[in-house]
């Protein structure tokens, strides 16, 4: 499977450094990064913007965002988020049936190993990544009783980075990159 695009033949110097940074973070050469180097403005703010996304803060632990990534993956259905965001979930103490319930919304709803938190993290990252953005009132007031100012900040950058990447990565016809192979995730197809 193949980009709806091929990668420029000659890429700038300064792009190189970024395309190595992201080859070693992630352990192999990703086709997005050689992508954006067609318009190397947003290769660069794509960069930046990966490399400033939040891992954990406060409360909002390393499982808390991983479970909002793969939320928002599963809800825009983009292949290659959810390859990336998939393959590493048991090092984030992530179960296969918590990630079974991430795709399936009545599942969601019986899932007792989320926390309370959890559930209201998960639900506004669905809200905010579905196709229309409507934030009921109820749903709002819980919300802001569990989290911070700062925290809610932190979700909503959370999922909308995933979102941006998802579009962007959907519009170009990037395929996964194969590194979920291993969890028998079923990815949507382009």
């Amino acid at each position: 499977m193949a980009a709806f695009i091929d990668p420029p033949r000659k890429i700038p110097c300064y792009l190189k450094i970024g395309i190595w940074i992201s080859k070693k973070a992630a352990g192999r050469d990703l086709l997005p990064a050689r992508l954006l180097a067609w318009y190397p403005k947003v290769a660069i703010s794509s960069g930046i913007l990966e490399v400033l996304v939040a891992h954990q803060d406060g409360k909002l632990d390393k499982r808390m965002l991983k479970l909002v990534r793969l939320q928002t993956s599963f809800t825009v259905a983009c292949p290659f988020c959810l390859d990336m965001n998939c393959h590493d979930y048991k090092d984030y103490g992530i179960t296969e049936k918590e990630l079974l319930a991430l795709q399936d919304g009545a599942v969601f709803a019986e899932a007792s190993t989320f926390s309370l938190r959890e559930k209201l993290a998960l639900e506004y990252a669905r809200l905010i990544s579905g196709s229309t953005v409507a934030f009921p009132a109820g749903f709002m007031i819980k919300l802001k009783a569990n989290f911070t100012e700062r925290e809610i900040v932190i979700l909503a950058s959370t999922t909308a980075q995933v979102n941006y990447w998802a579009r962007l990565l959907q519009a170009l016809g990037v395929p996964p990159a194969g590194f979920s192979d291993h969890c028998n995730l079923k990815l949507p197809s382009k």
